[in-house]
């Protein structure tokens, strides 16, 4: 299970930082990704990071969201600059791990982004 968290209430141009933890049960991430669903709309992805590095964004976000991990301790961070009220939606992290060759996506529960103008 990935849990993220670090959400709250935050003035338009300010920022946070999200922080998604996997679960012991959950080991050798190869990519992790976050992801945001406003009221309304579909998931939509913002962002993913390879376990070699590699990250890729969404236009909506590219130039204020940054994806990082801790590949040691199975965490991810999503650090977000110049929020918009726009931005406001639940977010989430997941998670592909490799069982026998096939992959496994893991989700968990998300976390409340609050961008007032």
């Amino acid at each position: 299970l990935m849990q993220a968290f670090g959400g709250g209430l935050v003035q338009a141009g300010g920022s946070l930082r999200l922080s998604c933890a996997a679960s012991g049960s959950i080991s050798n991430i190869k990519v992790m990704g976050w992801y945001r669903q406003a009221p309304g709309e579909q998931r939509e992805l913002l962002a993913a990071i390879t376990s070699e590095g590699t990250t890729n964004y969404a236009d909506s976000v590219k130039g204020r969201f940054t994806i990082s991990t801790d590949n040691a301790k199975n965490t991810g961070f999503l650090q977000m600059n110049s929020l918009k009220p726009e931005d406001t939606a639940v977010y989430y992290c997941n998670a592909e791990t490799l069982r026998v060759g096939i992959p496994i996506i893991h989700w968990g529960r998300g976390t409340q982004v609050t961008v007032s103008s």
